[in-house]
């Protein structure tokens, strides 16, 4: 076996989409730093945590009732950002950045904004290398749903000239809370309604 047959055979092959198509449908993959993640979905408290944020932002961020509006928020969107193929719970883009949803199975613009709803199988991934590529990529503002602690993490972009961008966390809140949280920070959400109880 040659030198190049000994290197071609010892280095891993890395995921393709093709790999992600290929899971079964009880799954949710994601290609994050060149690995493949496939966890199952998710935990009612985590789909209601995850369903009432969306529901308390759609109407009047993207949609404009009852406020400013200007995004397009969408549910557990696939994202594909060079190598890496996220699906982020939710994620949100200014219009003036995406002024229409394109008419894709993917997007291929980094968000404005996105939330991660934490789970036992996901918090690790969340917490790191998503959260790295979020930076790479300038998503401005990441948020950290955890329904058994009943927290919202709120995280901003921090971005200094010659340093690798990374995430400042801005605030934590928490239980019954009712918070000003950017970049939705327009209008008071209610934290009690996140939580399965």
């Amino acid at each position: 076996m040659s030198y190049a047959d000994r290197v071609t055979a010892a280095a891993p092959r890395l995921p393709t989409y093709a790999d992600l198509c290929a899971l079964p449908p009880n799954v949710v993959g994601q290609i994050v730093a060149g690995e493949l993640h496939a966890h199952p979905r998710p935990r009612l408290r985590h789909a209601r945590a995850a369903s009432d944020l969306g529901a308390s932002l759609v109407g009047p961020f993207d949609r404009g009732r009852g406020g400013p509006g200007g995004w397009i928020i969408l549910d557990e969107p696939e994202v594909h950002l060079d190598a890496d193929v996220l699906v982020p719970d939710l994620a949100g883009w200014r219009r003036s950045r995406m002024p229409e949803l394109p008419d894709a199975a993917f997007v291929e613009l980094a968000p404005d904004w996105v939330c991660e709803v934490l789970s036992p199988s996901s918090e690790r991934l969340d917490r790191g290398a998503k959260l790295r590529v979020y930076a790479r990529e300038r998503v401005g503002h990441v948020w950290l749903v955890n329904p058994d602690n009943e927290t919202l993490e709120v995280f901003v972009l921090d971005e200094h000239e010659g340093h690798e961008a990374r995430f400042a966390l801005a605030a934590v809140h928490s239980g019954d809370a009712v918070v000003h949280a950017p970049p939705f920070e327009a209008l008071p959400l209610e934290l009690s309604g996140l939580w399965a109880r």
